[in-house]
């Protein structure tokens, strides 16, 4: 069985979808759960089911290039097949995933290509959707290379923009697709039914 690190920055809900998936379905053993700083929501939704957590912040290693180096050697004496990023705000640097090429994925509330990238994250995403007058909007998992959101993608889901949508009310609607996406694409790669070639991805039954 594969095993997996999840990366989280906040309340976790993304995270959360993973575990509750898992636990009915058991295709991953979710090895730990890494946190970008303490006392996050992430962090008690590990302990109440029993995943190790473990906190990588750069207030404590400011060198970034330093804190990922040990991070690395962390995650490969755990063993760790696959690293997902489950609402991860932190800037990963290129080092780090050479080191873990096309082993990364990241979830992103938006259709990629569009209203992704630096900057864009959070709340952010869905106030520049609505600004935009997008009609559709959604949420992405994709691999995660040098360029910020700009890994090939493995699937995504579509979500309609309503003409009185604000960026609360949008985000919270594309937040249930993301519950369901995410732990649809962990599965998936966990079983080896994610086929990768170039940018082309495939996803078998």
């Amino acid at each position: 069985m594969k095993r997996i690190a999840v990366f989280a920055s906040g309340g976790g809900t993304d995270f959360q979808s993973v575990i509750d998936a898992n636990e009915r379905e058991h295709f991953c053993e979710i090895a730990v759960l890494i946190a970008s700083k303490g006392g996050i929501g992430a962090i008690e939704r590990a302990q109440r089911h029993g995943i190790r957590a473990e906190v990588y912040s750069k207030a404590d290693m400011p060198d970034i290039e330093g804190l990922y180096e040990k991070l690395a050697a962390f995650l490969n004496e755990l063993s760790v097949d696959y690293i997902v990023l489950a609402g991860w705000l932190k800037i990963i640097p290129e080092s780090f995933i050479k080191q873990f090429k096309d082993r990364i994925i990241n979830i992103h509330p938006s259709l990629i290509p569009a209203f992704c990238g630096g900057g864009f994250y959070g709340l952010r995403v869905h106030k520049a959707v609505i600004e935009y007058g997008a009609k559709v909007s959604g949420c992405t998992v994709h691999f995660v290379n040098e360029v910020p959101d700009g890994g090939a993608i493995i699937a995504q889901r579509a979500v309609e923009v309503a003409y009185d949508d604000t960026p609360e009310t949008l985000q919270a609607r594309i937040l249930e697709r993301e519950h369901e996406l995410l732990p649809y694409c962990v599965k998936k790669l966990c079983e080896g039914k994610v086929v990768k070639d170039g940018r082309a991805v495939k996803v078998l039954d």
